[in-house]
C-alpha cells in the first residue's frame, strides 16, 4: 500500500537521487508547501463550489425527507428512533442535527454538507494520486472524480453518500502512511489513527468495512509483487515492510470487536432493505452504467475503456525487464485502487446472489474515488501535456449534461414537492385564514407513508395548519413518519372552527384516501372548491359551505 522510494531507483539517466534531493532542498520551504498543497485545495474548492451551485433548486424527495425529519428531532427522540429504524444512518443524522442547530434547515443547508464532502474527497483524491503517481496523475484523478455523474449526484443529495467517499479515500491515505512509517519503526500512532478512523467510518456507514477488507487485498497483492521484484534484484526495498500485514490484522480485529454491536443493530433492522431485489436483468446495467456513471451509457463505455486501458498499461509496463519509476508508481496505484473498485461491488453482488439482497447502485459509492483513479490512469497514458489537457477537458465536457440534469427541479425521483408547497403557500396568501386543517394522504411510491413528508420537507407552506387525520406521531413513537387514524372519527373531532381544509396526497395509484376524506368532510358541510395536480401529488381545497 505504499509507493516506491525514489532514492532506491534510478530516476533517469544522469540524475542521481542525491542530485534530486539537493535540488528539492534548494527550493524555499514556503514554495514547496504551496506546490504540494495548491492542487488539493484548488480541486477541492472547485468541487465544493460546483456541487453547491443551484443545490437548492431540485425538489426534496423521500430519502432526503428522512434526513430532515430525523435530524430535526431532539436527541432523546433521535436515539429512540435509531433503536427501531435507520441505525445505519445514525451518525449521519446526528451530524446533520448539529449542523441544523448551527444554521437552521433549508433545502440548501441540507445539501451543503454533501457539497463540502465532495470537495474534501476531491482534494484527498488529488493527494492520494500524487503519492501513487505524481502531481499530474493526482490532479487528473481529482478532476475525473469531480466529473463522475454519480459524484455530481451525491454532492447535491441530502444523504451520506458524498461523505462515504471522503471516509473511503481518507482511510486509504492513513493506511498508506501507516505502512510507509513502518519502515522507520514509528508507525504506531498511524496504525492507531487508522483503527479509530475505521471505527468511525464503519459506524457512519457499515459498508465502509469493505474498504478495510480491500486494503488487505492490496497488502497481499503488493507483498507478492515485492517477492517477484526481490527475486530479480535482492536489493530492492519492499513496498510493504515486514509486519505491516500483521499490524493491519491486529488493528482490524480490534475494529471488528468495537463495531460488532453496531453491526448487530443494523442487521436487526434488515427489513429496511426488503425492497431490494435479487440478481436480475437490471443488475448488469446497474453495475455497468448506473452505480458510478449515473446511467449514462456513453459515459460508462468510455470510462470502462479507460479503466481497462489504464490498468493493463500500468501492469504491463511494471513487468518489463527494466521498469521506470513512473511505471512502478502506476502499478502500485492499480494495486491500491482496483481492490477498492472490485471488492465492495463483488461482495454485495455475491451476498445478493446468495439470498441476502444488499446490492443497489448507490451502495457502491465508496468506490467512486478509486474509479476516478483508474480512469485517470487511462487518461495519463498520454504523455504530451497539451493532449492530456485536451483529454481532461473532454471528460469534463462529457459530464456537463449530467451536471445540469441533477440540478433541475424534478431531478430527484421526479419529485414535485416544492411545486406542491408553492401552490399551497400562494393560495393561502390570497385568503388569510388562521384556522385551517390538512389531511395527508399516501405518497406515490411509498403507500405506508403519508404526505406529511411534504410538510417535513417544506414546513412553511403548512405553518399553522391542524393535522386532522394523524393518530400516531412519528417522533413520539420512535418511527420515521406519522400515521393516520380512522378518518371518520379523527377528522370530525378536530374540525372545531376550521373553515378550510386541504387534502394533500398521491395520485390514485397510491393508497387513495381522498374519497373517504371527501365524504367525511361533506357530512360536516365542506365542499371541494379547487383541485391541483403536479407530478404525482394531488391537492384539493375544501371550504365549509
Amino acid at each position: 500500500m505504499s509507493s516506491p522510494r525514489t532514492d532506491t531507483i534510478m530516476v533517469q539517466p544522469g540524475l542521481s537521487p542525491v542530485t534530486v534531493r539537493e535540488r528539492l532542498r534548494a527550493v524555499p520551504s514556503g514554495v514547496r508547501v504551496a506546490v504540494v498543497r495548491t492542487p488539493e485545495l484548488t480541486v477541492g474548492a472547485i468541487g465544493t463550489l460546483v456541487a453547491a451551485a443551484f443545490a437548492w433548486v431540485p425538489s426534496l424527495w423521500y430519502d432526503e425527507a428522512a434526513t430532515v425529519t430525523s435530524a430535526q428531532r431532539s436527541w432523546p427522540q433521535l436515539w429512540a428512533e435509531l433503536h427501531n429504524v435507520d441505525a445505519v444512518h445514525g451518525l449521519y443524522y446526528a451530524l446533520v442535527h448539529a449542523w441544523f442547530w448551527l444554521v437552521g434547515y433549508t433545502p440548501f443547508t441540507l445539501r451543503f454538507p454533501s457539497a463540502l464532502a465532495v470537495g474534501i474527497a476531491a482534494g484527498l483524491v488529488v493527494a492520494l494520486g500524487r503519492r501513487l503517481g505524481g502531481r499530474r496523475f493526482g490532479i487528473a484523478a481529482g478532476l475525473v472524480f469531480l466529473a463522475l455523474p454519480r459524484v455530481q449526484w451525491a454532492g447535491s443529495e441530502g444523504r451520506s453518500y458524498a461523505t462515504i467517499t471522503t471516509f473511503a479515500v481518507c482511510l486509504t491515505l492513513v493506511g498508506l502512511t501507516a505502512v510507509r512509517r513502518s519502515r522507520s519503526g514509528r508507525s504506531l500512532h498511524w496504525w492507531v489513527a487508522y483503527g479509530l478512523l475505521a471505527v468511525v467510518a464503519i459506524t457512519f456507514n457499515v459498508y465502509l468495512a469493505l474498504a478495510v477488507a480491500a486494503h488487505a487485498v492490496t497488502f497481499l497483492w503488493t507483498m507478492a509483487a515485492d517477492r517477484r521484484a526481490r527475486r530479480s534484484d535482492p536489493t530492492v526495498r519492499a513496498l510493504v515492510p515486514g509486519g505491516s500485514l500483521l499490524r493491519w490484522a491486529i488493528v482490524s480485529a480490534v475494529v471488528l470487536v468495537a463495531v460488532t454491536p453496531f453491526v448487530a443493530a443494523v442487521a436487526s433492522q434488515s427489513k429496511q432493505v426488503a425492497w431490494l431485489g435479487p440478481i436480475g436483468d437490471r443488475t448488469f446495467p446497474q453495475v455497468f452504467s448506473t452505480a458510478w456513471f449515473g446511467g449514462v451509457d456513453v459515459y460508462a463505455a468510455v470510462a470502462w475503456a479507460l479503466m481497462v486501458l489504464g490498468v493493463a498499461w500500468a501492469l504491463v509496463a511494471a513487468h518489463r525487464a527494466s521498469p521506470t519509476v513512473r511505471s512502478l508508481f502506476r502499478a502500485q496505484a492499480v494495486r491500491v485502487a482496483l481492490p477498492l473498485v472490485v471488492l465492495p461491488t463483488l461482495a454485495l453482488l455475491v451476498a445478493t446472489a446468495l439470498g441476502r439482497h444488499l446490492y443497489t447502485p448507490k451502495y457502491a459509492s465508496l468506490s467512486l474515488p478509486f474509479v476516478a483513479m483508474l480512469i485517470a490512469l487511462g487518461i495519463t497514458v498520454i504523455r504530451r501535456r497539451a493532449l492530456l489537457g485536451g483529454a481532461l477537458v473532454a471528460a469534463l465536457v462529457l459530464s456537463v449534461p449530467t451536471a445540469v440534469v441533477v440540478k433541475t427541479p424534478r431531478s430527484k425521483q421526479d419529485s414535485t414537492w416544492s411545486v406542491a408547497s408553492s401552490i399551497i403557500s400562494s393560495e393561502r396568501a390570497k385568503h388569510r385564514d388562521s384556522d385551517e386543517g390538512v389531511v395527508f394522504g399516501s405518497v406515490y411510491g411509498h403507500p405506508g407513508t403519508t404526505a406529511d413528508i411534504i410538510r417535513v420537507a417544506y414546513p412553511s407552506a403548512f405553518a399553522g395548519m391542524t393535522d386532522l387525520a394523524v393518530r400516531k406521531d412519528g417522533a413520539a413513537s420512535g418511527v420515521l413518519w406519522n400515521q393516520n387514524g380512522d378518518l371518520s372519527s379523527t377528522i370530525p373531532s378536530r374540525l372545531a372552527d376550521i373553515d378550510t381544509v386541504w387534502f394533500v396526497g398521491g395520485t390514485p395509484k397510491a393508497r387513495n384516501i381522498q374519497p373517504e376524506t371527501t365524504q367525511v368532510l361533506a357530512e360536516h358541510g365542506f365542499t371541494a372548491v379547487r383541485h391541483w395536480k403536479t407530478g404525482e401529488v394531488v391537492i384539493t381545497e375544501f371550504r365549509r359551505s
